[in-house]
C-alpha cells in the first residue's frame, strides 16, 4: 500500500523547514527520516531509526509525535532545541517488534496559540479536539481506525479550519533483517580474495564474519596441531536501493585444505547467514601424470613436458610409455606422496628416482640392437 501520495495532497502547508541533520557518531548504524522529504525509506527490524528536522517558531510545549502502523500506534511529545532542532530516536528494542509494513509518521506543531488543539487520550485511546472536545476517531483499543484510514483521519483532524496548528509526515516500511552471502566457489590455498554479500540491515552496522574448516572441533590444551581460519567485523555500506553491501577480506596463507563454513551474523541485530567453499591445494602446472606399459606399475614425474614425453625404456620391455602433453595429470598432493619410480615385473626397482627436469628419447633402433648382440655374445663367452 502507499500512503504518502495522499497524504500529502492534504497538507495545506507546512511551517515546519524541515533539514537532515548530522550523522550519529561512528559505530552504530541508524536511519535518519527527512520529514517531508521524497524517497522510500526502508529499516531492518532491530535497527535504530531517527526523526531530525528544524521547527520554526520555538514552541514550548514541543512538538507531538504521532507513529501509525500495523501493530504500533504511539504518541509523544519532543522538545525543540535553541538551534530550532529537534530529534526523535526509535530504539533497536522499539523496531525489532514492528511488524513487516508501512508506518507513517506525523509530526504536529502548536503554532500561535502554542497548544496542541488535537490531543491523544491514552485513557480512552481517542483522539479529541480541544477546541470543542469532540471524539474525533478511534486511536487505540477496540474498534480503532486501522490501515490508510489513521493516518488520513488525523490529518483530516488537524486541517479543520477550527484548529491552527500544522503538521509534516514522513513514512518508513519495515522488512525482516536479511543477509546474502554471494557465490564463493573452490579456492586454492595462497588465494587472496574478498567475500561479499548485501543486507537490508541500516548502513554502519556491525557484522561479525567467521570463516572456519569443518574439521574444526574444541581441543585439549595439549593438541599440537594447526587449525586455520578468520574472523573479524565489518561494517554495512551503501549499496543499490535497499539493499546494502559488506565485504570481508581473507588471506589462506596460512590455511590447510578443507571446507571452510562462512557465518555472517548482526552484532546487535538477530540476523545469521552461513554458506560453504572448498580450499583444496594448488596444482602445478607441470605435474604429469605418466602410465607404463601393461603390467607395470605407475610411475610419476614432475618434468615439464612440452608436446610429447616419453619416459625411458627399460630392461624387458618392448615399449615405452608415450603422454601427450596434458595427458594423465594429477593434483599436487597426489604426485608430492610418490616417488618418481619406474618398476618392471621380475626387477628390483631402481635405487634412486629419475631426475624431475629431466626430458628423455628414445634410442635409435640400430644402437639398441647392436647393444643386444654384445650382450649375447658376452653371455656365450662365459
Amino acid at each position: 500500500m502507499t500512503l504518502l501520495p495522499p497524504i500529502r495532497s492534504l497538507v495545506p502547508g507546512i511551517c515546519l523547514v524541515v533539514v537532515i541533520l548530522a550523522l550519529i557518531p561512528p559505530g552504530a548504524g541508524s536511519i535518519t527520516l527527512t520529514p517531508g522529504g521524497s524517497g522510500v525509506t526502508v529499516i531492518a527490524q532491530g535497527d535504530p531509526l531517527y526523526i531530525r528536522g528544524v521547527a520554526t517558531g520555538q514552541p514550548q510545549v514541543g512538538l507531538q509525535i504521532w507513529f501509525i502502523g500495523t501493530n504500533f500506534a504511539k504518541v509523544t511529545t519532543v522538545p525543540v532545541n535553541n538551534d530550532d532542532t529537534y530529534e526523535y530516536e526509535l530504539y533497536p528494542a522499539d523496531t525489532a517488534n514492528l511488524a513487516s509494513g508501512e508506518y507513517v509518521v506525523v509530526i504536529q506543531h502548536p503554532m500561535m496559540n502554542g497548544q496542541f488543539d488535537i490531543i491523544y487520550d491514552a485513557a480512552t485511546g481517542n483522539v479529541i479536539n480541544v477546541q470543542t472536545g469532540q471524539n474525533i476517531y478511534r486511536f487505540t483499543g477496540s474498534g480503532s481506525l486501522t490501515g490508510t484510514d489513521a493516518p488520513v483521519a488525523l490529518i483530516n483532524a488537524i486541517s479543520s479550519q477550527n484548529i491552527d496548528d500544522t503538521f509534516t509526515t514522513v513514512s518508513f516500511y519495515v522488512n525482516s533483517p536479511g543477509l546474502a552471502i554471494d557465490f564463493i566457489g573452490d579456492r586454492q590455498v595462497g588465494d587472496t580474495f574478498s567475500i561479499n554479500g548485501t543486507t537490508n540491515l541500516a548502513v554502519g552496522d556491525d557484522l561479525m564474519v567467521e570463516v572456519f574448516p569443518s574439521s574444526f572441533h574444541p581441543t585439549a590444551k595439549t593438541w599440537t596441531g594447526g587449525s586455520s581460519g578468520a574472523a573479524g567485523i565489518v561494517k554495512v555500506t551503501p549499496g543499490a536501493g535497499t539493499a546494502n553491501h559488506w565485504s570481508f577480506d581473507v588471506d589462506t596463507s596460512g590455511f590447510t585444505p578443507d571446507t571452510y563454513i562462512v557465518t555472517v551474523s548482526g552484532v546487535l541485530v538477530d540476523v545469521t547467514m552461513t554458506t560453504t567453499f572448498n580450499l583444496v591445494n594448488a596444482v602445478s602446472p607441470n605435474s604429469t601424470r605418466i602410465a607404463g606399459p601393461a603390467g607395470t606399475a605407475i610411475a610419476y614425474a614432475t618434468a615439464s613436458f612440452n608436446g610429447t614425453g616419453i619416459y625411458p625404456a627399460a630392461e624387458n620391455l618392448s615399449t615405452t610409455a608415450v603422454v601427450a602433453s596434458g595427458g594423465g595429470v594429477n593434483s599436487a598432493s597426489q604426485i608430492a606422496s610418490v616417488t618418481p619410480t619406474l618398476t618392471v615385473p621380475g626387477t628390483a626397482p631402481a635405487s634412486s628416482p629419475h631426475p624431475a627436469a629431466t626430458t628423455y628419447t628414445s634410442l635409435p633402433a640400430a644402437l639398441g640392437i647392436s647393444g643386444l648382440a654384445v650382450a649375447i655374445a658376452i653371455r656365450r663367452i662365459r
